[in-house]
């Protein structure tokens, strides 16, 4: 299963990456790697997840991580898996 990420994913996580970085580029980095892993295991259960509180498509899945929400689509006609976006849980709530 291939594992897409948007631009709107990767733009929010720069910016969380920025911000952690302010503090300690180690604690930046750390938590890319393990991001970047959690993602990876989505691969293998990608009906692992939750169902997205936000959808009624079963499809849409929500990877809880650190206190970040982490929207991702399964598309099963391209075997693929779009990661959507990395939000707060606290914004996610609004």
């Amino acid at each position: 299963m291939q594992i897409l990420k948007t631009d709107r994913f990767l733009e929010e996580v720069e910016v969380i990456v920025d911000f952690i970085a302010r503090d300690s580029l180690t604690h930046a980095l750390a938590f890319l790697d393990d991001l970047n892993e959690a993602i990876l295991a989505i691969e293998n259960f990608p009906y692992k997840y939750r169902k997205s509180t936000k959808s009624y498509d079963e499809n849409i899945r929500d990877l809880i991580f650190r206190g970040y929400v982490i929207p991702y689509h399964i598309n099963q006609s391209s075997n693929s898996l779009e990661i959507l976006g990395i939000f707060s849980e606290n914004q996610w709530n609004l």
